[in-house]
């Protein structure tokens, strides 16, 4: 009888295990290689964060923080939370170590897990993976476009082009405040039930949010803020618009858009692949111009994003493609015998240190389990050793695509091999 776990992850919480796991990292990295490049330097930040952080910086009229985020007091008593997003750690890191009295704009990037408690959906989990970049203290409508392009490159990298960016303006300080009340007075005028008047009181845009349609049936005709921006922030948005022409990244833009955050101002973003449902978003961001202040900082600007990996996989799962290489190695050893083992770990320690992935079939195999080892551990050759190859100094070197095998010098073999790999990522 097999004696099965009495364990299982966290429900929405996944695993990403082998081979599958490749094109994970191989999203992950993608998506961070197109913000290196825009010179997004690297930022690690912690897993838990002081509550109130989030509660202040995300907005208490969320959803994040009203019902989705993993709170609890540590030993001490103090209240931690998981951290639910990246921006707002990001903008206590850039505070706490005074990166904003250096060099501006301070451009930063991270990756890693962030934690929600909503409904586990495809692509859509407890413990969610994100990619992020954010870009502080410059008020630059061609920083923000910057910054959308960077998500666009980092999509378009990886082969996806099903998806589309919507954009729109949620203003700023010189005419939200008159659009707050003016949304407020139609809103209060609806027949909403009670907790949704008590969200229109803190926060109206989140009504807006609203995902049910019977909210999404009565806010229908509701004021948006593109129609009402100020002259400053609607030619903001205007050049925005325009460095995204001239950059060659297509948009449309929905005036009806409202994050899930409350800190955005001004250019407000998300990129969407109809592939996926309803659950439609990849990923997106936006401005938010008085984050920094609100959390004890200088009063400067900063705008970024934050990428699904989950769900941009899904995407490609939409468009029947992939990301990345399931093989673990590119030349997997098969020993004959204890000295041709210990030959062969000295030859893949070799090969590793010259840059090639190497596995070995351990544990004493047959020549026939040994193969049927290296056939699933997709590497693109074989090397064969037996007592036989060691007394004439050889390796038999075996191309597992076409199954053609030939002798070289064991004295040779990693150059031989390398130029044999060399030759074979050519061919494809």
């Amino acid at each position: 009888m097999t004696k099965t776990s009495s364990f299982s992850a966290p429900k929405g919480v996944p695993d990403y295990l082998p081979p599958g796991s490749a094109e994970f990292v191989a999203v992950r990295e993608g998506l961070l290689r197109a913000a290196r490049l825009a010179g997004y330097g690297h930022i690690e930040l912690p897993i838990f964060e002081d509550t109130n952080l989030f509660a202040r910086g995300v907005g208490e009229s969320t959803d994040v923080v009203t019902k989705e985020m993993y709170t609890f007091p540590d030993r001490g008593d103090r209240s931690v939370t998981l951290r639910p997003e990246g921006t707002a750690g990001v903008m206590r890191a850039v505070i706490e170590h005074g990166l904003d009295r250096g060099q501006l704009p301070v451009k930063l990037s991270y990756a890693g897990p962030f934690f929600r408690y909503e409904r586990p959906q495809a692509g859509r989990y407890r413990q969610l993976q994100q990619v992020g970049i954010e870009a502080i203290g410059v008020d630059d409508p061609a920083l923000d476009a910057e910054v959308i392009a960077v998500a666009d490159a980092g999509f378009r990298g990886l082969g996806l082009d099903e998806f589309r960016l919507e954009i729109t303006s949620l203003g700023d300080e010189t005419c939200r405040p008159q659009y707050r009340e003016l949304l407020q007075e139609y809103l209060f005028e609806l027949p909403l039930d009670e907790e949704t008047k008590r969200r229109a009181r803190l926060n109206p845009l989140r009504v807006l949010d609203d995902k049910r349609p019977e909210v999404r049936t009565l806010t229908a005709d509701a004021p948006v803020m593109i129609d009402h921006l100020s002259e400053s922030a609607k030619a903001h948005f205007d050049q925005v618009l325009a460095h995204l022409g001239a950059l060659g990244v297509p948009y449309v833009v929905n005036p009806r858009m409202v994050r899930g955050l409350d800190y955005y101002t001004k250019t407000t973003f998300e990129f969407v692949h109809d592939g996926l449902g309803a659950q439609s978003g990849i990923g997106g961001g936006g401005r938010y111009d008085g984050l920094m202040a609100e959390l004890g900082g200088q009063p400067l600007s900063g705008i970024g994003f934050g990428l699904g990996v989950d769900r941009t996989m899904l995407a490609l799962a939409a468009e029947g493609k992939s990301a990345g290489h399931s093989a673990r190695c590119e030349v997997f050893g098969v020993p004959l015998g204890e000295p041709a083992k210990q030959r062969l770990v000295v030859l893949a320690a070799q090969l590793r240190a010259a840059g090639v992935a190497v596995d070995l079939a351990y544990g004493g195999r047959g020549v026939k389990g040994a193969m049927k080892a290296a056939d699933r551990s997709g590497a693109a050759l074989a090397v064969v050793l037996g007592d036989r190859d060691l007394a004439r100094n050889t390796l038999g070197l075996k191309n597992l695509a076409t199954g053609e095998q030939r002798e070289i010098p064991l004295s040779e073999a990693v150059g031989v091999i390398r130029e044999a790999l060399a030759h074979q990522r050519v061919a494809r």
